[in-house]
């Protein structure tokens, strides 16, 4: 998981309060005031919505992720005592008793006692048996736990139901947090050791192994420069220096024998997955505008590749020139009133919305004593457009090139947003980018071809908000055209590698040469290094490349399965990145948004190809975040995925019984989480959740691809259902998937739903509803033969789910998630024995909220143990009171107090609730 990403829909939604009408996002990207849930970007928009993400420089910060944990144990706090709504609740960390908790026994030992997992009929199988991975990530030092630790958290895995682990960032620092040398080539002994007797250890308990090849490594002695992408991302698609080097780790990890299994990796069945380079990929790079910088000799690799491609295409330099020639645009003339600043703010406005405050004044600072204007923020948003510098009253025309040029600088390294939009409302946005500033004058240049024209649009600067201190801006200039075929000097077998901030100069059939040729090298990457893997190394393990988000669907289907991440509300750092004392994590539940960022992950599915989510989560602090397990596998299994992963177990390299919430991923010491998965181990794993009837697909030939490519024109977001005219929504109704080719049988598709979002989504199985009929007090119900769910806000009301009624009362949020499954039984008029979990409100002791939103703890995540609401609820029961009984649990899930059960109108009622200080209970259906 890199910063991280993930992936990105067509529908992604924010909260209602963060847009403003004609305003932007706190990331400068336009917002539909008609529809104020759906987020236009430009940019890295798609992406954020799903998995809000720093920019590139901050990426490249990601291998030092352990300096992010190690203030989570500070214990100054500003939360008073827990009064009688909340109390201490730890799942121990080493913690494999059995009863009606355990989802042990559901999982075949050894792993791979089938032999190897297979791919038949678009899905997973062991053997003839077909299986779904539920699973989560270990991270740095947590991958190496000791050996006697290693057997508790295995077997206490084992115990909620999880079956496979995938194990990320193992190359990304040096022993003892990773499993290299110092000479980032070596495969340290002692760490190797103890990943071995892990997995043989996992291995006993019956769960498999993901093993990640290249996450963070930063491959040594090879050059780097300002602004790179973190972990020479993209570059290692084509440069072979560094493809030698990943087949050499690959080498070393694989065919090393586990002399606690006796077998090689590359011939362990245990082993079920290896995935080549996680969150990578040479045209997600390049969209992100990360490799406009690459220096030699990256460029002159890159390029002479180019040169090659198109030879391959072209006879001679005239076919060339006749090709790209046809759509070239001269250069026309200044559209911007005082362009240069020299009349001051003439034609400027300075936009400023509470609680940010800012000035503007003209200085002549600009190189040559030229004029300039200087932004000084006095005071901070978490919103970047409450502050920006923007000129309206611009006729911007549907389909036409502009180029847009000026100076800037900061006076520390900074990120802003440039746009333009409509300067009225609905406030559309044509077109926008992230620039990075430094300290020195830098001159910028952007090209944007609006699909939309106004005759009253804008130009801005925005984003200026979310830091203290001053932007310069100077000489800004927007013209008609530019637009070239070749630079001067160029021709047949000396073209330049095209810049992303320059693309918009090139024609369009320039610019379809330069995707295609991208596109042949991330295939001829990802389908070497598969081959490398299995016919060199004779690994029978499945392949991944990396994810859908990532890398275009075409080419990641070409491997064995297709993987995508999300997170809902991911850290935002608005200063430094990963700023310990600097960052929010927005505390707003996902029932609220139809889908929210499971909508956006159903667009990245392939047909007939295995769908993986290898990371996933509700970060922490999030005080609804327990929603996170239950809905991901309810949707999941509606949607008939092969395997769902949380991120993550642990980052930890040995500190297991913290007994409280350290960081915002991990999940093991997260109590309501945890507490969660053996329900959400049923609905996916088990299947209790039945897959849609019906599967929304929608045609991608090779030729298709291209043109999404060039409509995206964003990383995080490249080829998927959203660009395809699939609403994000019709997953919660319909299974979704891409179709690669022009065909596909006419009985696994039907056409996508038209029109707008209803206000509640129920799937065509019965068994899923997504409700938001009341504003803002959505909730989520499962209605299965074998588990009941009710997650999001009470407002009052009784949820009937076939013969089972429930009935939250008041919580802290009015907010709350009750489940409850069989672990024995076919239905809940039994015999039957059952477990039911209801969680709400978490936090640590004596967290040190620093506003009332809840959206930041800095440094301060308080002590143990972590403290939980008990949830109030009345339940009813289709059987009489004499058939039933009832415990509450201790936090190992072993009975405690038996609890009365009424009886009502000849059906069994009992009360759930805080006193009992407990989140889950054991229920006894008899004859």
């Amino acid at each position: 998981m890199q910063r991280i990403a993930s992936l990105t829909t067509s529908d992604a939604v924010i909260r209602r309060e963060s847009v403003r009408p004609g305003g932007l996002r706190r990331d400068g990207a336009v917002c539909r005031v008609a529809a104020p849930r759906r987020c236009y970007p430009p940019h890295r928009l798609r992406r954020r919505a799903l998995h809000p993400a720093p920019s590139r420089s901050q990426r490249g910060l990601r291998g030092y992720w352990d300096r992010l944990f190690v203030f989570a144990s500070a214990s100054l706090g500003q939360t008073p005592p827990a009064g009688p709504e909340l109390f201490p609740f730890v799942a121990p960390w080493d913690d494999d008793s059995g009863g009606v908790t355990s989802r042990s026994g559901w999982l075949e030992r050894p792993a791979g006692a089938r032999g190897f997992v297979t791919v038949r009929d678009g899905h997973l199988f062991a053997g003839d048996a077909r299986v779904r991975f539920f699973g989560v990530n270990f991270c740095f030092g947590g991958c190496f736990p000791r050996h006697e630790d290693a057997e508790r958290i295995a077997s206490r895995m084992a115990k909620f139901g999880i079956n496979c682990v995938r194990f990320h960032h193992m190359d990304t620092s040096e022993s003892p947090n990773g499993l290299l040398e110092k000479d980032a080539l070596t495969l340290e002994a002692v760490q190797l050791d103890k990943l071995d007797y892990f997995i043989a250890q996992l291995k006993k308990n019956g769960i498999y192994a993901d093993l990640n090849l290249h996450v963070g490594r930063v491959y040594p002695g090879m050059p780097k420069w300002e602004g790179m992408p973190g972990y020479f991302k993209g570059v290692d698609n084509f440069c072979a220096k560094m493809i030698d080097l990943q087949r050499d780790y690959a080498r070393d990890l694989l065919a090393h024998v586990n002399p606690y299994t006796k077998s090689r990796y590359a011939d362990e069945p245990a082993v079920a997955i290896v995935e080549i380079n996680n969150e990578n990929g040479l045209i997600h790079e390049w969209l992100a505008g990360s490799l406009d910088g690459m220096p030699e000799p990256y460029a002159g690799e890159l390029a002479g590749q180019w040169n090659a491609f198109l030879r391959r295409k072209y006879p001679d330099p005239a076919a060339l020139r006749r090709s790209w020639a046809k759509s070239e645009q001269p250069l026309g003339g200044e559209m911007l009133k005082n362009a240069d600043f020299s009349g001051g703010l003439e034609g400027w406005s300075l936009e400023q919305v509470a609680p940010a405050a800012g000035s503007a004044e003209k200085t002549n600072d600009a190189p040559g004593g030229r004029s300039a204007v200087r932004i000084r923020v006095r005071t901070t948003s978490e919103t970047g457009w409450h502050v920006q510098l923007i000129q309206s009253g611009l006729a911007l025309e549907a389909g036409r090139t502009y180029t847009l040029r000026f100076l800037a600088r900061a006076d520390a390294p900074r990120t802003v947003s440039v746009h333009a939009m409509q300067a009225h409302q609905p406030w559309r946005g044509f077109w926008g980018s992230e620039v990075r500033l430094s300290t020195e004058w830098r001159p910028f240049r952007f090209l944007f071809t609006p699909k939309e024209g106004d005759e009253n649009s804008r130009i801005g600067f925005t984003g200026l908000a979310l830091a203290r201190g001053t932007c310069e801006f100077a000489e800004v200039s927007l013209r008609p055209g530019g637009v070239l075929a070749l630079e001067p000097g160029e021709e047949l077998g000396r073209v330049g590698v095209f810049l992303k901030q320059d693309f918009g100069r090139r024609t369009p059939e320039a610019q379809r040469d330069w995707l295609r040729f991208l596109l042949d090298t991330e295939h001829n990457y990802w389908t070497g290094m598969s081959r490398f893997l299995k016919e060199e190394l004779k690994s029978k393990s499945l392949v991944v490349g990396t994810i859908a988000g990532c890398s275009p669907a075409g080419v990641q289907a070409e491997l064995d399965l297709v993987d995508a991440h999300a997170y809902w509300q991911h850290p935002r750092f608005p200063g430094r990145p990963w700023d310990p004392s600097n960052w929010f994590v927005n505390n707003v539940s996902m029932v609220n948004s139809p889908g929210g960022v499971l909508a956006g992950l159903a667009g990245h599915r392939v047909a007939e190809r295995p769908f993986l989510v290898t990371e996933y989560n509700h970060p922490a602090p999030n005080t609804y975040s327990s929603e996170a397990p239950l809905l991901l596998a309810a949707l999941a299994g509606l949607q008939d995925w092969d395997g769902v992963f949380l991120f993550t177990y642990s980052h930890r390299r040995d500190d297991w019984d913290a007994r409280q919430i350290r960081n915002f991923f991990d999940i093991d010491q997260h109590p309501p989480k945890m507490v969660n998965l053996p329900v959400a181990a049923a609905l996916f794993e088990r299947g209790d959740v039945k897959p849609a009837q019906r599967c929304v697909t929608a045609a991608c030939p090779p030729e298709k691809e291209v043109e999404l490519l060039e409509r995206s024109g964003a990383p995080w977001r490249l080829v998927h259902l959203g660009l395809l005219d699939v609403p994000g929504w019709t997953s919660l109704i319909h299974r979704t998937a891409i179709r690669l080719g022009e065909q596909a049988p006419a009985a696994d598709s039907v056409g996508a739903p038209k029109g707008e979002a209803p206000s509640r989504f129920v799937s065509d199985t019965g068994e899923l509803t997504w409700d938001l009929s009341r504003k803002e007090k959505g909730v989520v119900t499962v209605d299965s033969a074998r588990t009941k769910c009710v997650v999001g806000f009470i407002d009052g009301r009784a949820f009937t789910l076939g013969g089972v009624t429930i009935t939250p009362g008041k919580t802290l949020q009015d907010w709350c998630t009750v489940a409850i499954t069989l672990k024995e039984g076919e239905s809940f008029t039994g015999p039957a024995r059952a477990l039911l979990v209801a969680t709400g409100y978490v936090e640590n002791t004596n967290m040190g909220w620093k506003n009332a939103e809840k959206s930041t703890v800095g440094r301060e995540w308080g002590k143990a143990p972590t403290l939980v609401e008990g949830i109030p609820a009345t339940i009813t029961l289709p059987v009489p009171a004499r058939r039933v009984k009832l415990w509450a649990l201790d936090e190992r899930g072993q009975r405690g107090k038996e609890l009365p059960v009424n009886e009502a109108a000849g059906k069994a009622e009992f009360r759930i609730g805080g006193e009992h200080r407990t989140l889950w209970y054991e229920l006894e259906l008899g004859r």
